[in-house]
C-alpha cells in the first residue's frame, strides 16, 4: 500500500514522456499525496508530493506546456490535495497513536493480573523479577513466571507461551494456577511439572477455547526449579532455555542431560522421567531463569545478545533488582530499544539458612 502512490507517479511519468501522453494526467497525479495521506504518515506524505510537483514540473517542461491554464490549474489541484492530506495524515496517525496506546495500557493490565513480582526473601534465597513487553504490538504475550516459598524450599517457574493474545493469557493462567497449588502438595518436582502438564491438557479439551491452529501447534516451555535447604537447586526442563548459574563470576548453563518436549507435546517423549536434575547451588552463586526473548534478541546487524557475558560483566554486590535492571539496559541497548520478543526473568542469589539478607536486600523488603 506504501508503494501504491509512488507507482501512480512513475505510471504518469512514463505516460508524459512517451507518445500516450495525449491522455490527461492530471487527476491520477493529484491523487497521489491523497493516497500517501491514507497510507503514510506526514513524512510520506510530504515526500509523494514533493515526487507529484517534481513530475509535474518535468512534464510541463518535456510537453513545452508553461503559460498553460491546465499546467496551473494542476499545480493549484496538487497544492490543496497536499495540504488537506498532509492535515489528514497527522490526524489519523496521532488517532491510531492514540488507540495504540489505549490497547497497550490495556494489555499491560491484563498480564499484570496474571503475573506478580517475585518476593525479594524466601527461605534461603534474594529474589528479583522482570519482564518486558516487546514494543513491535500491543497483543499480550505468553511469558509467564512464578516463585512460592513451601515447606519443599523456594520452587519457580518460567515460561513461554507459543503465540500471543487471548489464547496465550488463557494458557498462562491455567499453567500458574496449577503451579501455585501444586507446589505446596507434590514432594516430587516432577509431579508439579505433571499437574501443570496435566491442567494444561484439561483447557484444550474444552470444545471452542482455542482454534483449530493452536489446537494443533500450540505448546509451552517451561522450567521448575526447587531450592531446598541444602545446597543444590533442582530442575525440570521441559523443552526450555537452560537457566544460567553464576558461580564466582562464571555463568553456566544448566543443560539437561537429555532434552524433554515442551508441555502439551508429551506424546513425542517415550518415557518422561521421575525424578528432577540436581546441581550444586552454594551460598553466593546465582541463578537466572528467563525466556527465549532474551537470548534470541538481536542487533541491527542480526547479532544475539550474549547474555553469559552480560552476566558475568554485572558486579557481583548488586541486589538481585539492580542485576536484572542492569540487563535490561544491557538488553536495551544491544536491540537499540526494539525488542521484537516478550521477555521474563527471575533471578535468585542463594544464602545461607538462617542468613540475613544484605543491607540492600532489607531496604527492598
Amino acid at each position: 500500500m506504501h508503494c501504491v502512490p509512488f507507482l501512480i507517479a512513475l505510471a504518469v511519468l512514463v505516460i508524459e514522456l512517451t507518445p500516450a501522453h495525449f491522455i490527461y494526467t492530471g487527476p491520477f497525479l493529484t491523487a497521489v499525496p491523497a493516497l500517501a495521506a491514507v497510507t503514510m504518515g506526514p513524512k510520506g506524505t510530504a515526500a509523494a508530493t514533493a515526487l507529484a510537483l517534481a513530475i509535474s514540473a518535468t512534464t510541463a517542461t518535456y510537453n513545452e506546456a508553461w503559460g498553460t491554464l491546465q499546467v496551473y490549474t494542476n499545480f493549484l489541484a496538487l497544492a490543496l490535495v497536499s495540504v488537506a492530506g498532509f492535515i489528514t495524515s497527522g490526524a489519523v496517525q496521532a488517532r491510531r497513536r492514540r488507540e495504540l496506546d489505549q490497547v497497550r495500557r490495556i494489555a499491560v493490565a491484563a498480564q499484570e493480573v496474571v503475573l506478580r513480582p517475585v518476593p525479594t526473601r524466601m527461605g534461603p534465597v534474594s529474589a528479583g523479577s522482570l519482564c518486558l513487553a516487546a514494543g513491535t504490538g500491543a497483543r499480550v504475550g505468553g511469558d509467564l513466571y512464578e516463585a512460592v516459598e513451601t515447606p519443599y524450599g523456594v520452587r519457580m517457574i518460567v515460561g513461554d507461551v507459543r503465540g500471543k493474545g487471548l489464547s496465550a493469557v488463557r494458557a498462562v493462567a491455567v499453567v500458574l494456577g496449577a503451579f501455585r497449588e501444586a507446589v505446596h502438595y507434590e514432594d516430587e518436582l516432577v509431579e508439579v511439572m505433571n499437574r501443570c502438564a496435566a491442567a494444561l491438557r484439561r483447557e484444550v479439551a474444552v470444545p471452542g477455547a482455542y482454534t483449530e491452529e493452536v489446537l494443533l501447534e500450540g505448546f509451552i516451555t517451561a522450567l521448575v526449579a526447587q531450592v531446598p535447604d541444602e545446597p543444590v537447586v533442582q530442575l525440570v526442563n521441559r523443552g526450555h532455555p537452560p537457566p544460567l548459574l553464576l558461580h564466582r563470576g562464571s555463568a553456566t548453563p544448566l543443560v539437561p542431560p537429555s532434552p524433554l518436549p515442551p508441555l502439551g507435546l508429551e506424546d513425542l517423549a517415550t518415557d518422561l522421567p521421575a525424578k528432577a536434575e540436581s546441581y550444586p547451588f552454594v551460598p553466593g552463586d546465582r541463578l537466572l531463569l528467563y525466556t527465549d526473548g532474551v537470548t534470541e534478541a538481536r542487533d541491527p546487524e542480526g547479532e544475539f545478545f550474549a547474555l553469559p557475558e552480560n552476566m558475568e560483566e554485572i558486579r557481583t554486590d548488586t541486589s538481585p533488582s539492580e542485576f536484572l535492571e542492569h540487563l535490561h539496559d544491557a538488553l536495551l541497548r544491544h536491540t537499540e530499544d526494539d525488542l521484537a520478543d516478550d521477555v521474563a526473568m527471575i533471578l535468585a542469589d542463594r544464602h545461607t539458612i538462617g542468613q540475613e539478607p544484605l543491607p540492600h536486600e532489607a531496604d527492598a523488603r
